[in-house]
């Protein structure tokens, strides 16, 4: 119930996030550590720490649990990219390098 209540509230969020070239993504709840990631102009943006902290962060807390923490993740969902020889593999909780042969 907690997991549906964080997403909706950041699909609250997204839509300013945007408004500024950016976006985030949920990843997951674990405990109250919320992972998100921040994509487009957020990923590098110098502020996205504060907009973590004192923008998302602060949001969640006010509308579904004081207890939470937001924490970004820097991992991109990668799949099936060739590298030279390897392969990326995708699993739910890891990525691969295969050997492919040529």
């Amino acid at each position: 119930m907690t997991e549906d209540k964080v997403k909706k509230a950041i699909e609250d969020i997204r839509p300013s996030l945007q408004n500024d070239g950016g976006d985030i993504e949920f990843i997951s709840l674990v405990g109250n550590d919320v992972t998100v990631r921040l994509v487009g102009a957020c990923a590098g943006c110098p502020m996205s720490q504060m907009t973590l902290k004192g923008g998302v962060e602060r949001y969640l807390r006010n509308f579904v649990d004081p207890n939470l923490s937001v924490v970004n993740t820097q991992i991109y969902n990668i799949r099936n990219i060739k590298l030279g020889t390897f392969h990326v593999k995708h699993s739910r909780e890891a990525y691969f390098f295969v050997n492919m042969p040529e």
